[in-house]
C-alpha cells in the first residue's frame, strides 16, 4: 500500500511539474510595434542601405525603411518587442560602420 501511495504521489508531482513548465515556456504573444527613429550622420544612400541591413539582421525586426539622407534621416522600424528591444535597435544603428571610414561609427540616434 505504501509503494502504491508513493507511486501515485510521484506521478502527481511529475504531472504538476510538467504543467508548470509548459505554462512558463509559453511564448509571449507575437505583436508588432513600429518605431520612428531620427538618425544623424547619414550622408548617402550607401549609409541608408548599410544601416537598414544591420537593423534587419536583428532577430525580431521585420523591416527597416528609411527616408532620403539628410541632416537627420528618419528610419521606420517594424519589430517584435518580445524578441528585440528599441535599445538594441538603436545600438545596431550606432554600431554600424561608416560608409567612408569603416573604423568610424558616425551615426547617432536622436533620443525623443
Amino acid at each position: 500500500m505504501n509503494s502504491l501511495k508513493t507511486i501515485l504521489i510521484s506521478i502527481f508531482c511529475l504531472l504538476f511539474a510538467n504543467i508548470s513548465t509548459a505554462q512558463n515556456n509559453t511564448p509571449a504573444k507575437d505583436t508588432e510595434k513600429t518605431v520612428n527613429l531620427k538618425v544623424k550622420g547619414v550622408t548617402c544612400s550607401g549609409d541608408l542601405k548599410t544601416i537598414a541591413g544591420n537593423v534587419e539582421k536583428l532577430k525580431g525586426v521585420k523591416s527597416c525603411k528609411a527616408e532620403k539622407p539628410g541632416a537627420t534621416t528618419r528610419f521606420q522600424v517594424i519589430y517584435n518587442p518580445a524578441l528585440v528591444s528599441e535599445k538594441e535597435i538603436q545600438a545596431a544603428i550606432e554600431g554600424t560602420e561608416g560608409c567612408e571610414n569603416p573604423d568610424d561609427r558616425p551615426y547617432k540616434v536622436k533620443i525623443k
